[in-house]
């Protein structure tokens, strides 16, 4: 199953709307499938009840924050680990520095495992979600080259900047 991503057309400098535009690349997220639903679906063909799987998660939950307020590193094997990070504010002195003033931002990290990063980026097939510019949506970049007036359109496999198709500005 191939991962959508659309095409957004933003300022190269967020912080001054007036400079040069670019077009980039961001992911389009489908809904998240219901706690029930993702269980279901990752028993399917196994001897583990969904039940199981949605208990042993609902522990994880609880063992998880459980042991990062304790100073732990929790690692899930096959996947990667939680930490914890935060900022911090800097005092003149040893003595001025107060943990309840000035640490914010307290925050649950994950990072993936290596193994698991790479399964999904050697695995990963993009396909074209569309174009939206100045508010408008497209569903495809072809619709939105055709509506624009910029002549045919390429589809995939055929030539133009789709990913893959080896031209200097491809994703691929």
């Amino acid at each position: 199953m191939a991962f959508k991503y659309s095409l957004v057309e933003r300022s190269k400098d967020p912080r001054n709307p007036d400079s040069e535009k670019q077009w980039y690349g961001t992911p389009q997220s489908n809904a998240p499938l219901s706690g029930k639903a993702m269980t279901r679906a990752a028993t399917k063909n196994t001897t583990t009840a969904p039940i199981e799987l949605e208990a042993a998660l609902d522990l994880l939950a609880d063992f998880v924050p459980e042991q990062l307020l304790q100073g732990h590193t929790v690692t899930i094997p096959g996947l990667g680990y939680f930490r914890l990070t935060f900022k911090s504010k800097g005092a003149a002195s040893v003595e001025d520095f107060d943990p309840r003033e000035m640490l914010y931002d307290v925050r649950p990290v994950f990072v993936p495992d290596k193994a698991f990063r790479k399964r999904v980026q050697d695995n990963i097939v993009f396909e074209d979600g569309g174009v939206t510019k100045d508010g408008v949506s497209y569903r495809t970049r072809a619709d939105y080259l055709l509506q624009a007036g910029g002549g045919s359109a390429s589809t995939p496999g055929t030539g133009g900047s789709e990913p893959g198709s080896g031209d200097e500005d491809s994703f691929g």
